[in-house]
């Protein structure tokens, strides 16, 4: 895979020198990034490296030092500590990290998402229209959630794209974004929504012995309607069936900005025996999943596997605990893209999912100025690793 990379990146000059910022809530994944593009630049043979074209290509680090420091008011400012003109500009930011805080007034306040966002606008604002290009990679979309308008409420999330490329953003970049027609809001611009098929299916090949993945032993659950396509990828590519559950909700009322859920209702052929992998974009407070989870149980489903892109656990972890103490779920999946807590990493029933690799393939292409068609669709790495784990040559 890296080899066909690189390959294929020394065929075409680059943008502009590299350059990444990870804000303060994304610092981690961005410094896994960066050890990546560092080591393949470094072993990267080509003969175009002295010229011109390729100035700063090899660098020892390619984050640009910046920062967002805070007045005792709360109020902020973005700060740029070395020159970004010319560069092809790559800001990450993690929306949901609630761990980090700052002083309001004597108070500890933690950063919500609008925290966040807004210290993007003042890093995109310090670079002043300074930068070749600027690619804004937000994992989880800002707002996302709000992106359909059913009554007198806000577009939150197609404003936000809307104000990102007035202040110069050519490209957005999130990752299985709940609805990714909010595109729609920035016709004229750059907008990937990319899904981690691959690293879900490879988590759960590389830590779960005894799969069998066929249409006898295995099947995929959408846990509603608004994920089916999810749901029908990954069936497609690993030869499996899927089923489906509706949510009966009570449109009489409103609780928690939501109408309450009433039952689970299933669509598909039988469970029975059959191990099953429930995929949905991201886990809330988790309710939703492990309803689906019990629904399936007592339709005697065997093991239970739950991908999620973005693992939020807003309730806690309690209850997935007991869930899993209960034989109901056996493995939760979710990536690294945003904030996880020390506890997550730690419990028996999770596997973190890794993108820090997938963000630099994605980086390093894009900085050439090529395709990123064959990595936003993995269905020859994906059956290329079930073959592997078929013939039992994965550790």
């Amino acid at each position: 895979m890296a080899k066909r990379e690189e390959k294929r990146n020394l065929e075409t000059i680059p943008v502009g020198s590299l350059g990444i910022i990870p804000l303060e809530g994304c610092k981690a994944l961005g410094e896994k990034v960066n050890y990546y593009l560092v080591k393949w630049r470094a072993e990267r043979e080509s003969e175009h490296k002295d010229s011109l074209a390729f100035t700063g290509y090899q660098r020892d680090s390619y984050i640009v030092d910046a920062k967002v420091p805070r007045f005792g008011s709360g109020e902020a400012k973005g700060v740029i500590k070395e020159s970004v003109r010319g560069i092809d500009l790559y800001l990450l930011v993690d929306v949901a990290n609630y761990s980090l805080t700052y002083s309001l007034c004597g108070h500890e306040n933690h950063m919500s998402p609008d925290d966040h966002y807004q210290d993007l606008k003042r890093i995109i604002a310090a670079v002043g229209g300074k930068a070749r290009r600027i690619t804004v990679i937000m994992p989880f979309l800002y707002e996302s959630r709000q992106h359909k308008r059913t009554t007198r409420e806000s577009l939150d999330c197609a404003l936000a794209l809307q104000e990102m490329v007035n202040m110069g953003v050519d490209n957005i970049i999130t990752f299985d974004a709940h609805d990714p027609r909010v595109q729609n809001a920035i016709p004229l611009h750059g907008f990937e929504t990319v899904q981690p098929a691959y690293q879900f299916v490879k988590g759960l090949l590389t830590n779960v012995k005894g799969l069998h993945i066929d249409t006898d032993h295995m099947m995929v659950i959408s846990p509603d309607e608004g994920g089916m396509s999810r749901a029908i990828y990954i069936a497609n590519v690993l030869g499996l069936d899927m089923g489906m559950f509706y949510k009966r909700r009570d449109y009489t009322q409103v609780v928690n900005g939501r109408n309450p859920i009433v039952a689970h209702e299933f669509l598909g052929s039988s469970v029975e025996g059959k191990d099953m992998i429930i995929i949905d974009d991201m886990i809330s407070s988790g309710e939703s999943v492990l309803e689906v989870a019990v629904a399936l149980k007592e339709r005697k489903a065997n093991r239970i596997f739950v991908f999620s892109t973005f693992g939020l656990f807003t309730a806690g972890l309690d209850r997935f605990d007991k869930a899993f103490e209960d034989g109901i779920i056996d493995r939760v999946l979710t990536t690294n893209l945003i904030y996880q807590t020390p506890e997550l990493l730690e419990r028996e029933w999770y596997i973190n999912c890794d993108m820090s690799k997938y963000i630099a393939y994605i980086i390093d292409t894009l900085n050439h100025d090529t395709s990123i068609s064959d990595l936003l669709n993995p269905v020859e790495r994906i059956q290329s690793i079930v073959a592997r784990y078929n013939a039992g040559e994965l550790d």
